[in-house]
Parts: structure tokens; sequence; C-alpha cells
């Protein structure tokens, strides 16, 4: 069983709040949250404290244990983390790439489950295709799912995925929420990610979290956190929220407001 609570973190640069108090009712196994908000809200700061690796006020516990507090091997393989930043275009063949990360964080793996386990994340991520080449021969976005098989081999139970989209194209962006989404129902834990495409979030998310300025501007099941006036208040934007065919909310936006 794994849980995550967030009470009243707050992050500051150069005196500055960046994250004011952030409050979050407890997650529990099998929530996938989508953090929305415009640029710089703090969605990637936010994931980076919870990752241990920016200086915050507050306090956070995963499973009863405040993540500061975690020996390093502890926190690495209960908590993996994807920032925004590509994995470098080295020679390194992305299986490589994989395993290194797994062996890293995962002492406790005997080799043939480490091998084991890359194989299996390939295959969840459909980039087997990928497995003998050299990063510095793949796109962007083909980096980018090899940056998130390093996060999923290790296996942890709280995911926080940094705009994992955002180098994808339409196809490759379903595949990889859609797989992020099974993981996390099929073998229990906790995804965060922030995203920018609200629809995208709005479809494979099933709580949403919306940053401003102000801090937490809403919260909950999607057609809770994006309302008209979310829009307004954290965008700037007038916009409606239909339903398709299937009976799926999604988001039309009309202009800018005033």
């Amino acid at each position: 069983m794994t849980a995550l609570s967030i009470d009243g973190v707050s992050v500051s640069y150069g005196g500055r709040d960046v994250l004011n108090k952030i409050v979050m009712p407890l997650l529990e196994d099998g929530t996938v949250l989508g953090i929305l908000g415009p640029n710089g809200a703090g969605k990637s700061t936010l994931l980076r404290a919870l990752a241990g690796l920016q200086p915050y006020r507050g306090l956070v516990h995963l499973n009863g244990e405040r993540i500061e507090q975690m020996p390093y091997l502890k926190r690495a393989g209960l908590i993996g983390y994807l920032p925004q930043t590509l994995p470098q275009a080295t020679t390194l063949i992305s299986y490589e790439a994989v395993v290194s990360a797994c062996r890293a964080v995962r002492p406790d793996m005997r080799r043939e489950e480490v091998e084991r386990a890359v194989e299996a994340v390939f295959d969840q991520l459909g980039i087997r295709h990928l497995a003998f080449q050299a990063l510095g021969k793949l796109s962007g976005g083909q980096r980018q799912m090899v940056g998130l098989a390093q996060v999923l081999v290790r296996g942890p139970k709280l995911l926080l995925l940094d705009e994992p989209t955002s180098a994808l194209d339409l196809r490759w962006q379903l595949n990889v929420i859609g797989v992020i989404s099974e993981i996390v129902r099929a073998k229990g834990g906790i995804c965060l990610m922030a995203l920018h495409d609200i629809n995208l979030a709005m479809r494979h998310c099933n709580r949403l979290m919306v940053l401003s300025d102000a801090g937490v501007l809403a919260e909950g099941a999607p057609a809770e956190a994006i309302t008209t006036e979310t829009l307004h208040h954290a965008y700037g934007v007038r916009g409606r929220i239909e339903t398709c065919s299937q009976g799926r909310p999604y988001l039309v936006t009309d202009e800018v407001s005033s």
C-alpha cells in the first residue's frame, strides 16, 4: 500500500515564494494526478521537492516516512523522478543506459532480474527497436522514451514525471500516458505528472491539481478541477467543457480573457 501526504510545502527562490503552502489530500494506490498550471506556477519545483532534490518547508510523507530523512538508496528505490531534460546524446546504447540506471539504485536485484526488468519495460513502452541504438543517434522524443524506461525499470512506488510527453508526437503521447496509467492501476503506486495538455490530462488522470501564483487553485476529479472559472484564473482564457460522443469531457478554448 502506497500513501503520499503533502502538508504546507513551500519553496522560495531569492526570497520569493514559488510554491506557497501546498496541501493535498492523502494520495493512495492507483492515483494518477495531473499537475496543471501556467508557466512559472511551480509544477517542476513541486516535483523536485517531492523527489528530495529541492529544499522546501513543510511536510511530505511517503508511507508514513518523511522523504528528506530517507537514506538515499531507499528514496531512489521508492521514488522515480523524470526531469524535463533529456538523457544525454552519448555513444551509450539505450539498453546499457537503462541497465545502468537500474543497477545504480537497485543493488538488491540480481543480474538476471535486472535483464528481465529491462526487457519488460522496453516491451511495455514499445521501444525494443531502440535497445541497441546509441543515444546520440536517437531523436529527442526517442531519448525521452529511454529516459522514461530508466525510471520505470526500477519499479518505484511513486512516479514523478515532469512533462513526460513534451517531445513526443500524438501516438507516443497516448502510448506513454496509457502505459503509465496501466502500471499504476495494475501494480499499485502513485504517479504525479506535470502536463500542459489539459485534454490529455482530463482523459488519462483520475485526479487533477491546478497551480497558480496563489498556490493550489483547484484539485479533484477532472470534471471538478477544470471549470470555466479555473481556466480564467489560471490561464487567462475563456473556454468550455463539452462532452464527446463517448461521454468524456473535453476542453474547447474560445479566446484570451480580459
